[in-house]
């Protein structure tokens, strides 16, 4: 685990500067999904097309979401938190997508409390970003 750490702190720092490419921030995330699906127990085919829009409404599925924004240290007090999330995206984002990502973040950041529970409120608040701009949504 913290040698994943590291690996996260070492890439951020890296794409502080410009940025990591679309398929680089996949290729991170992938340890990630890796990761979450161990961790959470989902079944891989439950998770894989979320960045095309298929979000299955399960227990397992929401707590992967959950995992995968954990693991990113976008949680803070049990909540997305929009300072966080806007932080990692500066640093990991191809510079094309940052703005209009951040825009759909500002919209989407509220939908997280309709729920009290991280699960339900990481899963509703991703579909919600996916919804604002599907093709430029990345997830794990």
């Amino acid at each position: 685990m913290r040698f994943f750490i590291l690996l996260c702190v070492v890439l951020c720092f890296v794409g502080s500067c410009i940025g990591m490419t679309r398929p680089q921030v996949k290729k991170t995330l992938q340890i990630m999904k890796k990761q979450c699906i161990s961790k959470v127990g989902v079944p891989e085919d439950k998770v894989e097309n979320i960045e095309q829009g298929v979000f299955i409404e399960d227990r397992l599925v929401m707590c992967y979401i959950a995992c995968v924004y954990k693991t990113l240290q976008l949680v803070k007090n049990n909540k997305l938190d929009r300072d966080l999330v806007v932080k990692q995206i500066d640093a990991l984002y191809p510079p094309e997508l940052k703005e209009g990502t951040k825009k759909g973040v500002d919209k989407c950041i509220h939908t997280q409390d309709n729920y009290s529970d991280l699960c339900e409120a990481t899963f509703y608040g991703a579909k919600c970003l996916y919804e604002f701009d599907p093709p430029n949504f990345i997830f794990a």
